[in-house]
């Protein structure tokens, strides 16, 4: 695998961690960020073996987010162009930034984000791509962008609302406020506390496995599905997931099953399906 000044990817049997790996600066995104990140999920995506993915960062905090100092001596004259050419240039790199993180939402494999102390900012919206998140106790999130006069342009404003809904998105994002992990876990922005990193990336291991377990023919249609249903009336919806089972359902996986429920047993998927 390629490797990346800020990333570190392990693999786990079926299960990889995709490591932020700049714990001396709270793993602070700078630019090796922002530029590795698609590729990081693209090997990913790639490795047949992997099924499902772990996004966990290693030192105290998970991310306090934009390496602000960093990222501003870096692009000042792309950051404060006058003219419309240097304006052009700033649009083209917020985009290219937003193709990592949109990268971990809209890869087939499904992806679960660790959350220890802080979640900042551009963490926020990384954690926000990914399908499942957990959380230690001690874990602070801030949608902070107001607070450095920064409209949110990587994907929390578009994917929060249908995470926790517009009002708390709003609240977040007009305030710029720390929330607390319980207060994460009642808007349902995550789904489980831990009291540590240990048990937080047992838990996060666990679930990832009981993932990996299942027929990624069939994970890969329930995350296209859920995705695709975002924005769209529940018949949109229901079409699509019908159309998708009519094209996908008598997999061998499916047939194995219907085999081991006759013969009541528990049914042994084959290996040929597992498919990127």
């Amino acid at each position: 695998m390629n490797p990346s000044p800020f990333f570190e990817i392990e693999k786990r049997k079926n299960v990889a961690i995709l490591w932020l790996n700049r714990p001396e600066k709270r793993n602070a995104m700078n630019w090796p960020f922002w530029r590795d990140l698609p590729d990081m999920v693209e090997q990913i995506n790639a490795d047949p073996q992997i099924h499902c993915f772990v996004i966990a960062a290693k030192g105290k905090s998970f991310s306090t987010g934009l390496d602000l100092e960093e990222f501003f001596q870096e692009f000042k004259p792309v950051v404060q162009g006058e003219l419309a050419d240097g304006r052009e240039k700033l649009y083209q790199l917020i985009l290219t930034m937003q193709k990592g993180i949109n990268a971990v939402y809209n890869s087939k494999k499904p992806s679960i984000a660790l959350v220890q102390k802080h979640c900042i900012g551009g963490g926020l919206d990384l954690v926000s791509a990914c399908d499942i998140r957990y959380a230690t106790s001690d874990a602070v999130f801030s949608l902070r962008e107001s607070k450095v006069a920064i409209v949110a342009d990587m994907g929390s404003l578009q994917r929060l609302p249908h995470l926790i809904g517009n009002a708390h998105t709003r609240e977040l994002a007009l305030t710029g406020k720390d929330i607390s992990a319980d207060e994460a876990f009642q808007m349902g922005l995550v789904t489980k506390i831990t009291e540590d990193f240990d048990s937080l990336l047992q838990a996060g291991l666990k679930t990832a496995e009981e993932i990996a377990e299942n027929p990624t023919i069939v994970i890969r249609g329930v995350k296209q599905v859920l995705n695709h249903g975002i924005g769209k009336t529940i018949e949109e919806g229901l079409d699509y997931v019908a159309v998708w089972n009519a094209s996908m359902l008598d997999s061998k996986d499916f047939r194995s099953a219907i085999g081991g429920f006759m013969e009541r047993k528990r049914p042994v998927f084959n290996p040929e399906t597992r498919i990127n």
